[in-house]
């Protein structure tokens, strides 16, 4: 089979995107022959055609939703291609509709002008082998062949955006943006032109007063994508991010793209658990170790909390490992906590035992669990329990060794008062740290070994 021409060149905009989808697809199905063949045939317009084409290799992330949308939030990692996906939906713009008014806001104009304008990714490198755009730095206008025009605004200055009209706008990085609500409240005044005006924001995520105003808006649409999605990117780099960042609230905002926010009234802040971080591979022998366990209440649904907690020689206490099992059989997370036992050498276990003692224990010996069971009954809420182990983070007598990222959000979803606005409908993993490091605290008070408080 030939590829026409017309069929990779198509100048309708709707047919042209059809076809270019099409033929991409049909190129995947070929087997490696055929498409060495297939290739060999295109002529050297069609190749540089192909080599520039976007749509069809994009990410997930990257690609238009469909639907009736006005807002289009791609909020991502660093690195995952959020640049580039702006730069083609806005030059596609220009494309399909000649004489369209954009609008370009950056958190300053010279980030603008660095990363949309003339960044490796921006609308400059986009552009098409047979386009000439020009960039009039004077008037901050970005001038397409089809007469389309886009310009480059500062969220630092919104008042500017008061009053100009636009088709579409790109926004970037727009959680960088000190004084956003009012560039973004008059951006979106202006956006009524053409029967379906919309909004492209792209951005790693983070909270300011802008981003809950985007999240709050209605005919939002909105995708997500990691640095390590992008296969373009240097291997070891993203070996070496993940290495140093994977799971910390900073990598899991700047390389996974999550927006974490703290809880209204949360016992545990992100920031609190950032302080009491420390390296894996830096906290020496423990002196002791306990295993707290929280069983699932029920046969479906609930995880089983296991999560080992250690004392260090400086007397500070560490939490080493978040073992917790979803969903699991009773003989499932019996051999999850003697398999942890095992990695540790833990002296005890500390096991929930509201739902039946006798039936927890049973469970645990039948794996073999050998080591001192203690069962702790919950006669006071959640929260309660937690405060004085929240406390103890405060002082620093508690640290995480390393990142234990669905943990640490079920810790930073317990509410003072008794409220929990974690993931989940229960914190499952939240009681059992609590459990564990509550035995070693009340250890350290009474100078003996780990205690257990019936709390």
């Amino acid at each position: 089979m030939r590829i026409s021409d017309a069929e990779l060149a198509a100048t309708d905009p709707e047919t042209r995107r059809w076809r270019s989808d099409g033929v991409l697809a049909w190129l995947r199905r070929l087997t490696p022959k055929a498409l060495r063949r297939v290739l060999r045939e295109l002529t050297d317009g069609q190749k540089a055609e192909l080599v520039t084409r976007w749509y069809g290799f994009e990410n997930d992330g990257q690609r238009e939703p469909a639907g009736d949308w006005r807002i289009w939030l791609i909020q991502a990692g660093r690195g995952f291609g959020k640049t580039r996906a702006g730069a083609e939906w806005v030059s596609q713009i220009a494309r399909d509709r000649p004489g369209a008014r954009i609008a370009l806001v950056a958190a300053t104009q010279a980030d603008g002008v660095r990363v949309m304008i003339e960044g490796p990714s921006g609308l400059v490198a986009v552009a098409r082998a047979n386009e000439e755009p020009r960039w009039v730095a004077g008037r901050r206008e970005f001038l397409f062949d089809s007469g389309a025009v886009a310009t480059l605004y500062s969220a630092e200055a919104g008042e500017e955006l008061r009053g100009p009209e636009h088709h579409a706008a790109w926004c970037d990085e727009l959680a960088k943006w000190r004084r956003g609500t009012v560039a973004w409240d008059n951006l979106m005044l202006g956006m009524r032109l053409g029967e379906t005006p919309r909004v492209l924001v792209t951005t790693t995520p983070r909270v300011n007063a802008a981003m809950r105003r985007v999240k709050a808006a209605p005919g939002l649409v909105e995708t997500t994508g990691r640095t390590r999605d992008n296969p373009h990117l240097p291997g070891n780099f993203v070996v070496a991010m993940l290495e140093s960042y994977g799971g910390t609230r900073l990598g899991r905002q700047e390389l996974d793209g999550e927006m974490l926010e703290d809880v209204e009234g949360a016992l545990w802040t992100r920031g609190l658990v950032e302080r009491c971080r420390v390296a894996a591979d830096g906290i020496g022998k423990p002196v002791r170790v306990v295993i707290g366990v929280d069983p699932p209440a029920t046969s479906t649904g609930d995880a089983c909390g296991i999560v080992v907690a250690a004392l260090l020689r400086d007397r500070r206490i560490a939490v080493v490992e978040d073992a917790s099992v979803a969903n699991p059989p009773p003989g499932v997370w019996a051999q999850a906590v003697a398999g942890a036992a095992a990695r540790w050498g833990a002296e005890r276990v500390v096991a929930e035992s509201n739902m039946g003692g006798e039936m927890v224990l049973a469970v645990l010996r039948q794996a073999e669990v050998t080591l001192p069971v203690v069962p702790v009954h919950a006669s006071v809420g959640k929260a309660r329990r937690a405060e004085p182990i929240a406390l103890a983070y405060e002082r620093g007598q508690v640290v995480h060794a390393g990142a234990f990222a669905e943990l640490e959000d079920e810790l930073c979803g317990l509410q003072v008062g008794g409220g929990y606005a974690g993931p989940g409908r229960s914190p499952d993993r939240a009681d059992a740290c609590v459990w564990a490091l509550a035995a070693l605290l009340d250890g350290l008070r009474s100078g003996a070994g780990p205690g257990v408080r019936r709390v």
